[in-house]
């Protein structure tokens, strides 16, 4: 569950973080454009001095031609890493940009909502724009002419392949710190369980198969979580009734060796007979059975205890001997109350509601 816990909080993380990252992305590419446009524009202005001009048909940057001019394209996309066109009027006469057969798309138009921006409106474009069908984060300028007249267009655009990659190449890094840090995790929740719950229950697994050979043990140690400290103490009380159990067969043993005979051997301490006889579980069970939702090892339980501490009781005190809750034991000795094995009578505090106790008969 933690694991499964860790992992699903790393995909939700990553899923938000790639959400944010494209809207990130998509400015960081229109701030891109915005400025290569700038910088391209300085570089056509420096290498090619001179004003914008149509001459027989051809787009021209002073005296020189930029129609079909690859070499000034090439170089730009170079420098910037975008694909770069020069429009006369609204017609590609210089590109990078190339069709589904490898040519540069010479001749094809600009798409309507650019030429309406740019061509009749004289306004810079930024923005994602269809080019030759494919979708890019693109900047358009008009070129103007000496007179102020809008001859052209100057183009430069990131294409979304780009834009992805940035984005897969961001996650993939995230990803990796955050399996990275999710083993570290993973590695210290397995330490803190083996230390702390694994190790523990281990130990009194040990105790217990000890128990159940024969073999007494010594009381074990759990230093960590209440649960299994609860746990440690009921094993510890059964240690202890299990030690004075065998106490009192070896006391028996040993006062028959020395009188030279074995005819009986005593295994109940004398100031518990009367007791046992009267709390007896087969006794108190019956031919009809125990009632629903009683069960037979948990009434032994709850007897022997009651042996083991012969004086006026609350279900509460019982509880806390047993280690169960106060409601299921307060149905056991009502259940021994109705046998005639025990008797309850309320004591009354200064304040409070009074408290029943039970005694044994």
């Amino acid at each position: 569950m933690l694991l499964g816990s860790l992992a699903l909080l790393a995909v939700s993380f990553v899923m938000v973080v790639g959400w944010y990252m494209d809207d990130r992305v998509v400015a960081a590419a229109n701030i891109k454009a915005q400025t290569d446009l700038a910088t391209c524009g300085e570089i056509i202005d420096k290498t090619y001095p001179g004003v914008w001009s149509v001459q027989e048909r051809n787009l021209y940057k002073g005296p020189t031609k930029i129609s079909l001019n690859n070499d000034l394209v090439d170089h730009l996309s170079d420098l910037t890493g975008d694909s770069v066109t020069v429009f006369m009027g609204d017609t590609r006469v210089a590109t990078t940009v190339r069709g589904s057969n490898g040519e540069r798309t010479i001749g094809t138009k600009v798409s309507d909502p650019v030429a309406q921006t740019v061509l009749e409106n004289g306004q810079t474009y930024i923005g994602e724009a269809n080019v030759v069908d494919q979708w890019y984060q693109t900047g358009y300028v008009p070129l103007r002419a000496e007179n102020g007249n809008i001859i052209g267009i100057f183009y430069v655009g990131i294409s979304h392949a780009y834009e992805q990659k940035i984005i897969r190449r961001s996650l993939t890094t995230m990803v990796a710190i955050g399996l990275t840090l999710t083993m570290l995790v993973a590695l210290l929740a397995w330490f803190f369980l083996q230390r702390v719950i694994v190790y523990p229950l281990h130990n009194i697994t040990l105790g217990t198969r000890d128990l159940a050979t024969g073999h007494l043990t010594e009381k074990i140690k759990v230093s960590n979580a209440k649960e299994i400290g609860e746990l440690e103490d009921a094993f510890n009380q059964m240690v202890e009734q299990l030690q004075k159990f065998k106490g009192g067969i070896d006391w028996a043993v040993d006062t028959t060796s020395e009188n030279g005979s074995i005819e009986t051997i005593e295994t109940t301490p004398a100031n518990e007979k009367e007791l046992v006889s009267g709390l007896n579980t087969a006794w108190c069970i019956g031919e009809e059975g125990l009632p629903k939702g009683l069960n037979e090892d948990t009434l032994d339980q709850i007897i022997q205890f009651l042996n083991l501490n012969r004086r006026a009781l609350s279900a509460e005190d019982v509880a806390d001997g047993v280690k169960l809750t106060r409601v299921t034991v307060r149905r056991y000795l009502e259940f021994l109350e109705q046998r005639g094995v025990l008797k309850s009578e309320q004591k009354y505090g200064a304040v409070g509601r009074p408290v029943k106790l039970f005694i044994s008969l």
